[in-house]
């Protein structure tokens, strides 16, 4: 499998399940929303393109993905699972290898993206000490 497939999908991976997340089943028909994060969205995005290049029985296979990632987003099979529905989609589409591309940010060495998603999520590139909750006294 070729780097780029594999950069690909593990730079897709968290758009994924955060779209999934956000939107749920409905995450291929859901309109942008401008509430949602920006990584929901973009996750929506890819999983639409995603979406378009497969066949009919292919999308059968991708939408019960979904649907598992969107029952427990805390699942790691569920979510590799959609990952590899992606990595698979990859190898057989250069053009929707470009597309994915297109749509990605472009990596940057030395940059550090970080994203927390959810009800009292705490996103941090280095921590101490974080609580989330009520009523924590120091």
């Amino acid at each position: 499998m070729s780097a780029e497939i594999v950069q690909l999908v593990e730079q897709a991976g968290p758009y994924l399940t955060a779209a999934v997340g956000a939107y749920g089943g409905a995450v291929l028909t859901r309109a942008e929303d401008a509430a949602a994060d920006a990584t929901a969205n973009l996750g929506r995005r890819i999983l639409q393109a995603l979406w378009r290049h497969r066949s009919e029985p292919d999308q059968a296979t991708l939408e019960a993905a979904l649907l598992d990632v969107a029952e427990d987003s805390d699942d790691a099979d569920a979510a590799a699972a959609l990952r590899q529905q992606l990595k698979r989609a990859l190898r057989e589409d250069p053009e929707l290898r470009q597309e994915l591309a297109g749509l990605l940010p472009t990596p940057t060495a030395g940059i550090v993206t970080i994203t927390a998603s959810g009800e009292r999520s705490i996103a941090a590139h280095t921590i101490g000490t974080a609580i989330t909750g009520d009523g924590h006294r120091k």
